[in-house]
């Protein structure tokens, strides 16, 4: 078996389903996760003869531990995990629907956490590489966005604390922080009828990038073994100015949200709390399905 064993999760669409199709093209061997089984299909397909695919929610850690296993049976091996799969659910923290504020922490954080603990032990066999998924999101809290930014920043300091715990063990781990990208998750949020225009109206961070930069970087930075991926590549500028970004926030928001809370609100008596808070686009709908959460 030729190139190394890759475990992508959330690889049903997305960066996951890009990735895997430009390491699959590159010899690589694809094992993929994710929730929707006609799309997993479908980007095993692409992915060549030798791909796999597993249907399993990764805060459902007994399925991930099946699944795991299954594939280091199948493969014998796991060389590389990008942790990727993610929800997001736009809302003010005051009125958005509590349980979808707490399945984004549950998905984004601790569905990372469970991903790592494991596929850890078949990392450490393999000395292999992990990349954690983070976000602009760890870096500029947007309004609106919050439990997203609360998850990503977590895994942001899961990822800089697993790097130090796993040198000695011969395990790179990576964490890539990305700003808004062309995918299904992103044209949902801005397709919302209030958090569409928060989103967009925030400047620099605004700009949608295409997925294939996404994919050149996160490839890239999977055969470095790289400590750090920025999509693009300013965000590691930016970083180095985080203590003063939440005034920059604060300031350029200090007109708008109070507007847009009075939106939310308005939304929300409209359409009902769970369909307003909704996690967003195809993957989010798939994940509100998974837990019997959709609202027509």
């Amino acid at each position: 078996m030729a190139g190394r064993v890759v475990l992508i999760t959330g690889a049903s669409r997305g960066i996951g389903a890009a990735v895997a199709r430009r390491l699959a093209s590159e010899g690589d061997t694809l094992a993929l996760v994710g929730l929707e089984p006609v799309e997993l299909a479908k980007v095993a397909a692409d992915c060549g003869p030798t791909a796999g695919w597993w249907e399993v929610d990764v805060t459902d850690t007994a399925a991930l531990e099946s699944a795991v296993a299954e594939i280091v049976e199948r493969y014998g091996r796991i060389d590389v995990v990008l942790a990727n799969a993610g929800i997001a659910a736009p809302g003010f923290s005051r009125s958005m629907d509590p349980a979808v504020w707490e399945r984004v922490i549950n998905v984004d954080l601790f569905g990372v956490w469970r991903t790592v603990h494991v596929t850890l032990p078949h990392l450490i066999e393999s000395k292999g590489y992990l990349l954690l998924v983070s976000s602009l999101a760890a870096v500029v809290h947007i309004p609106g966005l919050a439990s997203y930014n609360v998850a990503k920043a977590g895994v942001e300091a899961l990822g800089n604390s697993l790097r130090a715990e796993l040198r000695h063990l011969g395990v790179k781990v990576g964490v890539a922080h990305l700003t808004f990208v062309d995918t299904d998750m992103v044209r949902g949020v801005d397709a919302h009828p209030v958090f569409g225009k928060v989103r967009t109206g925030v400047p620099l961070v605004s700009r949608v990038y295409p997925l294939e930069l996404a994919v050149e970087k996160f490839t890239r930075g999977i055969d470095r073994r790289s400590r750090v991926v920025h999509v693009p590549g300013w965000i590691g500028v930016m970083k180095a100015f985080r203590s003063l970004l939440p005034y920059v926030v604060e300031a350029g928001s200090r007109t708008s949200i109070a507007k847009a809370d009075r939106a939310a609100l308005a939304d929300i008596e409209a359409r009902g709390r769970s369909a307003s808070s909704r996690a967003s686009g195809a993957g989010g709908l798939a994940d509100s399905e998974k837990i019997g959460g959709v609202v027509e």
